[in-house]
């Protein structure tokens, strides 16, 4: 997987987004006059609300309205990007978009809008990673320890996740892909079904998103034995990537973003972005989303465009890898 994104890439996209400065003076001075929506498809207290609230509530200091999340839990983020999706296109209902979206496109045979088509990018917010994990007594050491095991017992290796189609499934299947490994993925209903198999002895190992597991490691009763994106975790700087363990050619890393209905005008986009990059770079904020594992990452609104559409491509080619059949 390519990074989430290259320098060269973001000077050209910049360079082809609209300055604040051209946009229309009646667009820039009216927008917005009441409060902003932001619906969340995940429960609340999960990476993406947290994100979501801790992003907005600085925004709207710049923005003078309030900014309400409203969580819309559902399989693939359906239903609160389907909301999104049919709401006026003026600025005051915003979806929080992720991978998850990316990831229900291969995973459903028909979805009720169109992920590309449907809404109109409104910048990144944050980047957070997934890592391998190990019970603290665990014999496995390394990633090379559990190649080794899974080459040496065919089959019978097993590495827990979350449920079938989730990031954390899928990234398992292209850990599978990438080592060629025979391994059983076991998927729990939650995280916590997963840590307790974990630290059971009933799994040997599981994928899981960083953050949530960040007291774990604290407290020792986990270890990691490497992060999947591009670059090590800036709180975990001895653990490596997969990549640096020995893993070419992988790398995942979630995602968090904000985006609007299809035709909301671009002079609202281009107010709610600055909003969120002006957000982005308070030190408040930053130091708040690394609590919670994710990296503060702004950029523009073809930036996101463009990383949507790789993703939809990345996990299209896992979800057919995996031999996974769309509901």
């Amino acid at each position: 997987m390519t990074p989430i994104l290259t320098r060269r890439g973001a000077l050209r996209l910049a360079a082809a987004w609209p300055l604040a400065g051209t946009l229309p003076l009646r667009a820039q001075a009216v927008f917005p006059e009441r409060p902003i929506t932001v619906i969340v498809p995940f429960g609340p207290g999960g990476i993406a609300d947290l994100t979501a609230r801790t992003v907005t509530q600085a925004m709207s200091t710049t923005l003078k309205v309030p900014m309400v999340v409203d969580n819309r839990p559902s399989a693939g983020s359906i239903v609160g990007s389907a909301a999104v999706a049919q709401a006026a296109p003026d600025g005051y209902t915003l979806l929080l978009m992720s991978n998850a979206n990316a990831v229900s496109a291969g995973l459903f045979k028909k979805l009720p809008f169109d992920v590309q088509k449907d809404f109109a990018p409104v910048g990144l917010l944050g980047v957070f990673d997934l890592a391998l994990f190990v019970a603290a007594d665990s014999r496995l050491k390394s990633v090379r320890d559990v190649l080794a095991e899974a080459k040496a017992r065919p089959g019978k290796l097993t590495i827990g996740t979350i449920a079938v189609g989730s990031t954390q499934h899928l990234s398992a299947e292209l850990f599978k892909a990438r080592t060629g490994i025979d391994a059983l993925i076991v998927p729990y209903k939650g995280s916590p079904a997963v840590l307790t198999a974990l630290r059971a002895g009933e799994i040997d190992v599981a994928f899981e998103i960083l953050g949530p597991m960040l007291p774990q490691l604290q407290a020792k009763v986990v270890r990691a034995l490497a992060v999947t994106s591009d670059r090590r975790f800036a709180a975990l700087p001895e653990v490596p990537t997969m990549r640096e363990a020995g893993v070419a050619d992988y790398e995942v890393a979630s995602w968090n973003a904000l985006a609007a209905p299809a035709k909301t005008p671009p002079a609202v986009i281009e107010r709610l972005n600055a909003a969120a990059n002006d957000a982005l770079k308070t030190p408040a904020v930053q130091e708040r989303l690394l609590a919670l594992g994710v990296r503060a990452q702004g950029g523009t609104p073809p930036q996101l465009q463009l990383l949507l559409a790789r993703e939809l491509r990345h996990w299209g080619e896992v979800i057919r890898a995996a031999k996974i059949e769309p509901e």
